[in-house]
């Protein structure tokens, strides 16, 4: 099967496949998994030498605003690795706006069946104050020493926007295909 032929998840929006392609912590490499040929690809070398503060991916059957699959992080005990799907559940949702335009974030954990860590878990609010800011430092900061690349961070919305937001690209999904 290839990443095209995956559905969003078990039950959308709170059951979610996350396709990683970045695991938490690594190196200051941006990998982009071809969506048609499956392969992961460097995307490029981050020139600011920071690394991703979760396991980074999107949910496939998705389309964003951005036109790609939408963006997701999962925060989870250990980085998981590329190409691995994961099932999770949506805390909420980052909005930013890039040199590109709006770009939404979905923030998640794995879901419970998988580790009972989280479990409390229900909103972004819940995660500590520390990791927030870091995820907002990352993403602010990433792009900084790339020409003409920027990142804004917009707002922080809730589980229901995250719904929304996951909602909206599985429509937008089904409507392009």
């Amino acid at each position: 099967m290839s990443f095209t032929d995956l559905p969003a998840g078990l039950g959308i929006p709170d059951d979610l496949y996350a396709v990683i392609e970045i695991p938490a912590n690594h190196a200051p490499i941006k990998y982009e998994l071809d969506k048609a040929s499956g392969q992961l690809f460097v995307d490029r070398f981050l020139s600011t030498p920071m690394f991703y503060p979760a396991n980074y991916g999107f949910i496939p059957s998705t389309l964003s605003e951005d036109g790609d699959p939408l963006d997701i992080l999962v925060v989870a005990p250990c980085p998981v690795a590329p190409g691995t799907v994961l099932r999770c559940r949506p805390l909420g949702v980052m909005y930013m706006t890039d040199e590109a335009g709006p770009d939404a974030k979905i923030i998640a954990v794995p879901h419970d069946k998988l580790s009972t860590l989280y479990a409390n878990l229900r909103q972004c609010g819940d995660l500590s104050d520390l990791l927030l800011k870091q995820i907002q430092h990352f993403f602010e900061n990433y792009k900084t020493l790339e020409p003409g690349k920027w990142v804004r961070m917009e707002r922080w919305g809730s589980l229901d926007d995250a719904r929304e937001e996951i909602r909206k690209a599985v429509a937008a999904y089904g409507a392009s295909h």
